[in-house]
């Protein structure tokens, strides 16, 4: 079901994905500068999509992977939001305002008209808290991922001895991406161990074993293997910079090919079959 909220809020987040990218290419004029107050309206129109499709479902409205998806891009909205005020840092919009537009529009094309269907095995409260937990730090990882690729643009930069940002005179310095990087990183993982944990909990209350060795579960657990392993070579061995932005980026890689692939080909009871 998609309710009348969401295609305004699609408007909205297109303007705001173009303001940022206008800005980084230096553009000066209403667009650009209005292109976070953008992203906060779009965030708000699909709050209110959410809570209407939410009510009707009885529960948290995500029972597959279109439903995953819009929601991914509504928290990823938030993050951002909370990353470009907090930190100062709107470079970051070039990247994510794009992303989120993209994962929403693609969520709304895929997502059939009628009334949410929501399987008795999901009628818990287990449902909101393991889903918030596994998309938000999916949203953190792709801020990260954000912040990796502006790290190897403005380390380039620099190299060649070139502004930073056409459109930012206080462009955020190499070492302050690098420590946000490593913070998104780490709250992510910690989101995602969380996230892991009340999986279990709830498989084990509702089928009767913590973990099935699904495709979904493997593949979760891979991808928490290798972000524990991302945060470990940088406390252990010391990577960090540039060779901490391409792992990111490598990571967030596959992170995006198992969540998009596993959940159209192989979802099992994470993609609607709850039997």
């Amino acid at each position: 079901m998609t309710t009348i909220w969401l295609i305004p809020a699609l408007l909205v987040y297109a303007l705001a994905a173009a303001g940022f990218v206008a800005g980084r290419l230096g553009a000066k004029g209403r667009l650009a500068r209005a292109a976070t107050p953008l992203l906060a309206a779009g965030a708000a129109l699909q709050s209110i999509d959410l809570l209407a499709r939410g009510v009707q479902a009885g529960n948290i409205p995500v029972t597959n992977f279109a439903q995953s998806l819009v929601f991914l891009a509504w928290l990823t909205a938030l993050a951002a939001l909370f990353l470009i005020v907090r930190y100062g840092m709107p470079v970051i919009g070039a990247f994510a305002g794009p992303l989120i537009f993209i994962a929403a529009g693609a969520a709304a094309v895929m997502t059939r008209p009628g009334r949410i269907a929501m399987p008795d095995a999901l009628r818990s409260a287990w449902l909101p808290i393991h889903v918030t937990l596994a998309l938000l730090g999916y949203a953190l990882f792709v801020l990260a991922a954000g912040v990796s690729v502006v790290y190897l643009v403005y380390e380039k930069r620099l190299k060649s001895k070139r502004p930073l940002d056409q459109g930012d005179d206080h462009a955020p310095s190499l070492e302050k991406l690098d420590r946000v990087n490593y913070q998104l990183l780490g709250i992510g993982f910690l989101m995602l161990s969380l996230a892991i944990v009340t999986g279990a909990i709830w498989a084990d209350a509702t089928w009767g074993h913590y973990w099935s060795w699904e495709p979904e579960e493997t593949w979760s657990l891979a991808i928490w293997l290798m972000y524990a392993g991302l945060l470990e070579s940088r406390l252990t061995v010391g990577w960090r910079g540039r060779r901490a932005a391409a792992l990111t980026i490598a990571v967030f890689t596959v992170l995006v090919g198992s969540f998009v692939g596993v959940s159209l080909i192989a979802p099992g009871k994470h993609g609607g079959n709850f039997g």
